[in-house]
């Protein structure tokens, strides 16, 4: 536990090559590995290292519990959707989806907004924002998702709300989380800045 709260000191003062390293070294004590390789990838991917990044999340996703596998192969899928590898994001999150339990309509949504950047068709997107909205997950990440599936539904009414609470919410939270969500961040303020103005 001393090592896990060195690297989010290290995380949090985005010294990245210090917490992956803290990282991988609390694997090698074989407690909680699926979180230390989650933990790893965070600071791999805020250093730019996709591959570094995606190895450890595809190893968190092998060893993890059950009751994690969704959890890790949908942030795998987030990783490759951020980085425009959409057939790989819908590789990852079509296996989330299959884990998922509660977060089910979060891995729906976002798999489909992976399948929409592939060009591929999507049916039923407000049969999804309508899952989303009432799912555990809709009130944090979700609104991301929701924001960019209402988009791509003409509600840009909803996109701007949902896509502006996802802002505020992740830059006046906790510190960690602002920084592992810089790209979705990021991605809400470009379509927020494409949307027309009220």
């Amino acid at each position: 536990m001393l090592l896990r709260q060195l690297y989010l000191a290290y995380y949090e003062e985005c010294r990245f090559v210090q917490a992956a390293a803290i990282a991988e070294q609390a694997l090698t004590l074989d407690v909680l590995p699926d979180v230390a390789h989650q933990d790893a990838a965070r600071a791999k991917q805020a250093l730019g290292d996709v591959e570094g990044a995606a190895a450890h999340l595809r190893l968190a996703a092998r060893i993890g519990p059950a009751s994690r596998k969704a959890f890790h192969y949908w942030t795998l899928g987030s990783l490759f959707y951020l980085h425009h590898r959409y057939a790989e994001a819908i590789a990852a999150m079509s296996r989330a989806a299959r884990w998922g339990t509660t977060d089910k309509p979060l891995y729906h949504g976002h798999l489909a907004l992976a399948r929409i950047a592939l060009g591929q068709e999507v049916d039923g997107i407000g049969e999804l924002i309508d899952r989303l909205l009432v799912a555990p997950a809709g009130g944090g990440y979700g609104r991301f998702v929701l924001g960019l599936l209402a988009l791509h539904a003409g509600r840009p009414v909803d996109a701007r709300r949902w896509l502006e609470a996802f802002v505020d919410r992740t830059t006046s939270g906790r510190r960690a989380a602002a920084i592992a969500l810089r790209g979705e961040v990021e991605a809400a303020r470009q379509a927020l800045a494409r949307l027309p103005a009220d």
